[in-house]
């Protein structure tokens, strides 16, 4: 198991691509793996036949520890094994040396499984490992080989031809009543517990069972508002000069790269952080921590749930520099190749939670413990302000709301750090003209 992250002590394996017996090429994907805030397909390093596997799906495996083994037909393995964990070795011992599946010389066994059909039809022993591992009735088998004997690749193609579940949903299926949509599982595919649900029911409802990152969202946001003293201020600036920047680079694609208006307002946060350093800050039971770099958080929301990945020294960076990197953060947590270290909450500073894309007036962001400060961004609106001679003119203005500890920071140079804000927004020069 890789050890993503050096605060990642154990990694949940949510699903497995490759049967034991299966041919494996280097590159080919053999399991899935997630941590709290992460998701990962492992790839095999090399080729060779899927010897065992230590671990099912819905397993909480230690980092570095023995997932599978990959090696030649009828190698052995125990030296490999984990302790603790399911002999399987006798069972891939006993296929050496390996027979092949067409051998007319190949002996016919007394079958012993629970299954009596079992006991009136020809079987390999591949064949009949691999039915009692995948719990696999022979019943509904049609042999494919001389004298319809049945073949590894006719129980692999009847298990195949049914959704496989994973034994945590089998698990919640049993406990919870859930079930699956059938009709949406296509050929081979697998049941994970996200597509468990409850019947409808005459009150009109399904009960859809938390996934392993809500949970881990839920604990967090109740830890938050538990164990801080969170209080939150609002606030609105000029948006004339972000939204004529913002034409500046949609007119230009091919000098600028597509500079976002969250970009524009993280380079500002960056600066007026560095101005007042006391909202740069973790509070500890010990002390406040100040940092001198700006290690900028980003809420990213993903179809798993809401990451937060830091950019390390964002004070080191350009506006065009800037939003290259944010958008690396958000491409890597979309597509669960994200590195845990960034996600801990320990190795940001200070986050900013954008919502002005979906029209939010005004909101108040929970804090990502320890940081002492997170700045919610709301969508632009029209605002009537005095233009001069008695005249009034409505003027476009973007929402900031900046939640903060007060344990850690008193109401005034929060406000402070906010006017800050307000005056980098409004005097945006980045140095593109």
């Amino acid at each position: 198991m890789p050890r993503q992250g050096q605060s990642v002590e154990t990694c949940l394996v949510t699903q497995w691509f490759k049967n034991v017996g299966d041919t494996v090429e280097a590159g080919d994907i053999l399991f899935a793996y997630e941590t709290d805030k992460a998701a990962f397909d492992e790839e095999s390093k090399v080729s060779g036949e899927l010897l065992a596997i230590f671990f099912e799906a819905g397993d909480e495996v230690p980092v570095l520890e023995n997932v599978c083994v990959i090696g030649k037909p009828g190698e052995s393995f125990d030296v490999l094994k984990p302790k603790g964990t399911k002999d399987v070795s006798k069972e891939q011992s006993s296929a050496s040396p390996v027979q092949s599946e067409s051998s007319h010389q190949d002996p016919v066994k007394p079958v012993t499984t629970r299954d009596a059909t079992d006991l009136k039809k020809r079987i390999s022993p591949r064949a009949r490992r691999k039915a009692m591992e995948l719990g696999v009735s022979l019943e509904d088998v049609r042999g494919t080989g001389p004298r319809q004997r049945i073949l590894e690749k006719d129980i692999l193609q009847n298990f195949g031809n049914r959704p496989r579940i994973t034994p945590l949903a089998r698990q919640m299926m049993e406990k919870d009543k859930l079930v699956y949509d059938a009709e949406k599982m296509g050929r081979g595919s697998r049941v994970t517990t996200k597509d468990l649900s409850s019947p409808l029911k005459d009150n009109g409802y399904q009960k859809k069972p938390h996934s392993r990152m809500r949970q881990i969202i839920a604990q967090n946001m109740h830890r938050s508002l538990q164990q801080s003293a969170q209080l939150t201020h609002h606030i609105s600036a000029d948006a004339r000069k972000l939204l004529h920047l913002r034409k500046i680079v949609k007119d230009a694609p091919g000098e600028y790269k597509d500079i976002t208006l969250n970009d524009m307002v993280c380079y500002a946060v960056v600066r007026s952080l560095l101005a007042c350093p006391e909202m740069n800050a973790q509070y500890h039971d010990d002390a406040v921590w100040q940092y001198a770099s700006v290690h900028l958080g980003i809420a990213v929301h993903t179809e798993r749930g809401l990451m937060v990945p830091t950019l390390m020294q964002a004070e080191t960076y350009s506006l065009q520099e800037l939003s290259d990197q944010l958008k690396i953060l958000a491409s890597a947590c979309q597509t669960g190749h994200v590195d845990p270290d960034l996600l801990n909450p320990q190795s940001g500073t200070f986050t900013v939670s954008n919502l002005g894309a979906y029209g939010i007036e005004l909101f108040t962001p929970v804090l990502n413990l320890p940081q002492v400060g997170i700045l919610g961004v709301n969508t632009i609106q029209l605002k009537p302000v005095d233009i001069g001679n008695g005249s009034f003119g409505f003027v476009p203005h973007i929402g900031l709301s900046l939640t903060y500890d007060h344990r850690a920071i008193d109401g005034a140079p929060a406000s402070s750090f906010l006017g800050s804000l307000k005056e980098q927004i409004e005097s945006f020069n980045p140095g593109i003209e």
